[in-house]
Parts: structure tokens; sequence; C-alpha cells
């Protein structure tokens, strides 16, 4: 067996280093141009309230101006009841119509009516024995443009170009 000489351990070794580093520093004092002068009177800064000020091109929004509705009449930022613009069964028949997600006969049972946020819209729909489909559909009722159908609709399409309203009512 090959002698090794008797080294500290690596926590002996760090402790010792620590002890010295603290009497090195506990001999150090307050620098001379911090310390008190001899019957001074040390300075105090003095503080005075800054209004807060905006930039010249920022504006308060206005909390009690509804929120500004795009050419389809439905605002942007919040979903709101489309109010038959368009109607459940117009969406029903587009994804009847765009994707087989739907059987083409059957009951088709309208979970949630839909909202509406700028051109976009969002329903639930529910066929027996099947988990609810979501549906988020875009454009004027009367051409209705399928965007997305099915359990998990926050699709890159969705996520990226619908309108805040329509993902947070989708939750995503």
């Amino acid at each position: 067996m090959p002698l090794r000489p008797n080294r500290p351990s690596r926590p002996a070794a760090a402790a010792a280093a620590c002890l010295l580093g603290s009497a090195l520093l506990s001999g150090c004092g307050v620098p001379p141009e911090l310390q008190p002068t001899p019957g001074g009177v040390v300075p105090q800064p003095t503080i005075s309230p800054v209004p807060a000020s905006l930039p010249p091109s920022f504006t308060l929004p206005s909390l009690s101006a509804p929120p500004s509705a795009t050419a389809s009449g439905f605002p942007e930022a919040v979903a709101t009841p489309c109010l038959g613009k368009p109607s459940a069964d117009q969406i029903v028949a587009a994804v009847r119509r765009k994707t087989s997600i739907l059987p083409g006969s059957g009951s088709v049972t309208v979970v949630q009516q839909p909202v509406c946020a700028g051109t976009w819209q969002y329903t639930v729909v529910s066929i027996p024995d099947r988990e609810p489909l979501q549906v988020v559909t875009k454009g004027a009722p009367a051409a209705l443009e399928v965007v997305t159908a099915g359990t998990d609709i926050c699709t890159i399409e969705v996520r990226n170009f619908a309108p805040p309203g329509i993902r947070i009512a989708a939750s995503c």
C-alpha cells in the first residue's frame, strides 16, 4: 500500500480559508472618508416626491367605455353572445359540411351557444356517447369557415390569430 501524505480534507481546508479571511477582514475599520468628522453634522440627503408622469404618447384607457367593435359589430377583446349572427344551427351545418367530425345526421346538442369576438365564433356541441366538441369558426354567418373542431382546439392558428375574446373563451 503506497504512502500518502496526510492532507486536510476539503471541508477542513474550506473552513480554514474562511477563518483566515475573517481574521484579515476584522482588522479593517470604516474608511476615513466615511468616518464622521468631529463636531460636524453628517448631511442627510433630501428626497422630494416627484409626481409620476406618463410618456406623452401614453393615455390611460377609460374603464367606462365599451370595447371597440370591429366591422362585424363584435368587440375583439371579449367574447359576447352572437345573438343568432351566426346561429348555432349555422355553425353545426358548417362543421358537417366542412369536416367529418360530426355525423351527417343524428342529434347534435349545443352545450354552449356561440360567442363572438371580431369575426370569429366559439361554441361547444355534444354528440351522444362522445365528449363535447369545441368549435372555432370565422367569417360572415352565410360563409362560415371552420378553423378547428375537436376536444383540443388551441391550435397554432387559434393561439396566434384568434381575437383575445375567443382565446379566453376557449381557454387557450
